[in-house]
């Protein structure tokens, strides 16, 4: 009750005059004071970074468990990969060679003739190396009757080699008046005109001589 009665009637303008006790209370309390002031200036700050801390770690934990996932799956996806490759060269390898290119050339033009269209232009171009086939350009124009081009095409999918033909810039029109149903008369003629474009597999040696221009290509 001493100490309370002390503290009631303590005089502000004498702090000298104050007792030990009285004295000592107010150093511990001031102490509390700054300990709880610098707690608040540096400890929350350090609470604030260890919860962004907590966060990143959390956000590596499911990072880190994401890539094991796909590390543990790798060995099969680069089996199923090399599969789908291998898949890939052998379709290619039903295109023709380089070799046969030139007698494919002749092939699809006979075919022409034999469905009974009429030549009137077949230019074939430079070829154009790609990563494992080759694109052939074929500048052309023929005329002929609805019926005798889809003797072509028919004759063209029928050819020893798988061919395919491509249609780029092509235009298709009509020297006589389309009908009603949006065909030429029976015996109207067609005319096709553009460019096609055959395919030919590279070898190897070919495609990997494809890759180190299209790499030397890139680094220009």
């Amino acid at each position: 009750m001493k100490f309370f009665d002390e503290l009631r009637n303590l005089d502000r303008n004498n702090i000298g005059g104050w007792s030990k006790s009285i004295k000592i209370f107010f150093t511990a309390l001031v102490f509390l004071a700054v300990m709880g002031l610098g707690w608040y200036l540096h400890v929350s700050d350090q609470q604030d970074s260890l919860q962004q801390l907590a966060s990143k770690e959390e956000s590596l934990k499911q990072e880190f468990s994401q890539k094991q996932a796909k590390s543990v799956n790798l060995e099969a996806l680069q089996q199923q990969l090399d599969e789908m490759q291998d898949m890939l060269r052998q379709l290619l390898r039903q295109l023709p060679s380089k070799t046969e290119m030139p007698e494919l050339l002749v092939d699809i033009s006979q075919t022409a003739l034999s469905s009974g269209l009429e030549i009137q232009s077949f230019d074939p171009g430079g070829e154009q190396p790609k990563e494992f086939y080759a694109e052939k350009p074929i500048s052309l124009k023929m005329v002929g009757t609805y019926h005798q081009f889809g003797n072509f095409i028919s004759g063209v999918a029928s050819l020893p080699r798988v061919v395919i033909l491509t249609m780029h810039d092509v235009s298709l029109t009509t020297q006589s008046p389309i009908g009603a149903n949006g065909e030429p008369p029976p015996g109207g003629l067609l005319v096709l005109q553009g460019t096609v474009k055959t395919y030919r597999y590279l070898e190897d040696e070919e495609s990997a001589e494809s890759k180190t221009d299209a790499k030397a290509r890139g680094r220009k």
